[in-house]
């Protein structure tokens, strides 16, 4: 079911943002005096189309992984002495500029949109608080408080943990960090240098926080299972919603951290747990599941705890007025876009590595995850996915976007177009990469399954 759920919000998301990437390459054509012959939402059979009053064909089709806008163009097309004046190669190169970068700017101003909804609406946030660092950590070595909220990284001003994080995306490869807390029961700011060279990221696990020895503050958590999943061997064995732990594997006392540990290190192992339910002691033998992660196998129940409320001074509900929110959602859209690029860079330099790719598997999987949570996380998916979308089109590489943009440069530079067997290779050599990149991805994402 959970498949299903994944696979389905996928194509919901996937359709709508290639929906916007089309859709501005259309309006911006036809803006243009292009004749659009075709608006094709998925690729193969069609399973249903229309014609609208300009004689352009929508259609939406049965593989659901992208789309295209098909133009009049006398390069593909015989195109009659009336109508060449409608051919997208007839018009002049700024006009094709616009209607190819008209794609990706549509991405980007979708992310803006997205975000702008999710800040109308309103997002449940927790403070990003310190609760401890680890022992010889980049964190620990630089003497970071404990119990701090963290207020800036890099001079960049954060409220949550989520841009915790992109900050910290933004600073692997870097030899040093500037962060900024505020102590508890202080009024005043302590700013740190931590030293990065130790900083080592694991990409199959990519906890950039825990990695940097930073353990954020969680609600303390309590024996009684708050779920139980269908069909695990937690369930199997009998347990129920609502019963408290009270041991494990022969008198341990519980502590959900280390028993965690211990299950995941023994799997397919029998263990006793002593629980009560309504009042009444227990004692139950569960067998713990065996799966699959990062290619070795861990243990696992199938259950969830119960958290002790967030203490009030460290949530927050994150809304914006309509004036405010349009401004809040374009500095974050700019800031995804800086940090894309950020990415990209660091990936050509190694400085981030190429196991940090993800494929249609991981965009599946953040597509249910986020629909699942409701629509605030969803538009904040959205614009995620969006942003990165519109950034990849503009690289510079031919059968994308970027690459049809500088050969339209090269000819408003010159004032000639680029041969069409140089542009043939070009295609060729970009087709071979974007393969490889997606190979890459598609491998990362069957390593991490």
């Amino acid at each position: 079911m959970g498949a299903l759920w994944n696979i389905f919000s996928f194509i919901i998301a996937i359709g709508i943002l290639v929906t916007i990437h089309e859709y501005g390459h259309y309006k911006v054509a036809r803006w243009c005096g292009v004749k659009v012959l075709k608006f094709s939402i998925g690729f193969g059979k069609p399973l249903y189309k229309w014609l609208n009053k300009e004689g352009t064909e929508f259609v939406i089709a049965a593989i659901p992984l992208g789309g295209y806008v098909r133009m009049l163009d006398a390069r593909l097309d015989d195109v009659p002495e009336h109508e060449k004046s409608q051919a997208f190669n007839y018009k002049t190169v700024q006009q094709r500029i616009a209607v190819v970068a008209a794609g990706p700017l549509a991405n980007l101003l979708f992310a803006i949109v997205a975000l702008w909804g999710m800040y109308l609406i309103g997002v449940p946030e927790v403070r990003p608080v310190i609760k401890e660092t680890v022992a010889q950590s980049p964190a620990a070595q630089a003497g970071l408080h404990n119990e701090a909220e963290i207020v800036s990284i890099n001079g960049h001003p954060v409220t949550t943990w989520q841009q915790v994080n992109i900050e910290l995306m933004d600073a692997l490869g870097e030899s040093s960090l500037q962060l900024a807390v505020l102590p508890q029961n202080q009024s005043y700011q302590k700013n740190y240098t931590i030293d990065l060279k130790d900083w080592t990221v694991d990409p199959e696990k990519g906890n950039l926080i825990s990695e940097l020895g930073i353990v954020p503050f969680r609600p303390e958590i309590l024996p009684e299972l708050a779920h139980v999943a269908e069909q695990s061997p937690a369930a199997s064995a009998g347990l129920q919603k609502g019963d408290k732990i009270l041991s494990y594997n022969q008198g341990r006392a519980f502590d959900w951290q280390e028993m965690s540990s211990w299950i995941r290190e023994n799997p397919g192992q029998t263990v006793n747990l002593e629980i009560e339910r309504n009042g009444v002691p227990l004692e139950l033998s569960v067998t713990i599941g065996v799966r699959e992660r990062n290619n070795q196998q861990e243990g696992y129940l199938g259950v969830a705890p119960t958290l002790a409320e967030w203490p009030q001074a460290y949530r927050f509900h994150m809304q914006f007025g309509i004036l405010d929110g349009l401004v809040e959602a374009t500095q974050k859209t700019w800031r995804l876009i800086t940090l894309s690029f950020s990415m990209i860079e660091k990936l050509l330099t190694g400085d981030v590595s190429y196991k940090s790719l993800s494929g249609p598997i991981s965009i599946a999987q953040g597509a249910g995850q986020s629909a699942g949570l409701g629509v605030v996380y969803f538009l904040s998916f959205l614009a995620l996915i969006s942003v990165n979308l519109g950034i990849i089109n503009l690289l510079p590489l031919p059968v994308l976007d970027g690459g049809h943009l500088v050969y339209y440069l090269i000819e408003f530079v010159s004032g000639k177009p680029v041969p069409e067997r140089v542009q043939e290779i070009g295609f060729r050599i970009g087709a071979v990469i974007i393969f490889c990149m997606m190979s890459v991805a598609i491998l990362n994402d069957l390593s991490r399954w």
